[in-house]
């Protein structure tokens, strides 16, 4: 069924996750530190479709998202979208990622609603590999700067210290 994350915060450290099409999903805030994100084929559905995030974020109000540190994206299939905009607002950010040359060279679906394009919030820091392109990455994905990333980095971003 995936990784589902529901409300509240979570941290994963050291994580192997495997799966095919929006197999890190739900709402909820979550920080996975130096996780491996495996991609295959959906031999049941379109063989062709990977995606790795639906993210569940309906509101810019609303404190939730996924921060991926120190990992790797990697697989066996090609062009997969980091993630994809299932709901309207959502925010997800990879910093200091080894990305395959598995991923889309846009990076990210608006998932055939362009004006999502204007709501989600995909950033990317410092990421490294064949498949962390920013020249080739869509318009809305921000690379973020050192002051932009620095939230999504500590462990206060899923109140780590309570």
């Amino acid at each position: 069924p995936g990784f589902r994350i529901n409300r509240g915060n979570h941290f994963f450290k050291d994580y192997h996750i495997r799966g095919t099409v929006d197999f890190i999903f739900r709402s909820g805030t979550s920080l996975y530190l130096n996780s491996e994100i495996f991609v295959e084929g959906d031999l049941e559905g379109d063989p062709k479709m990977a995606v790795i995030i639906a993210q569940a974020r309906e509101s810019s109000s609303e404190d939730t998202g996924y921060s991926f540190v120190y990992g790797r994206s990697i697989g066996t299939v090609k062009d997969v979208f980091l993630g994809r905009a299932w709901k309207s607002s959502l925010r997800v950010v990879y910093s200091y990622t080894e990305m395959d040359e598995i991923v889309y060279p846009g990076g990210w679906s608006s998932n055939r609603q362009p004006e999502r394009a204007e709501t989600v919030y995909y950033g990317e820091y410092k990421c490294m590999g064949k498949g962390a392109t920013p020249a080739t990455r869509k318009k809305f994905v921000k690379q973020l700067s050192d002051t932009e990333a620095e939230p999504f980095l500590v462990l206060n971003y899923v109140e780590g210290t309570k």
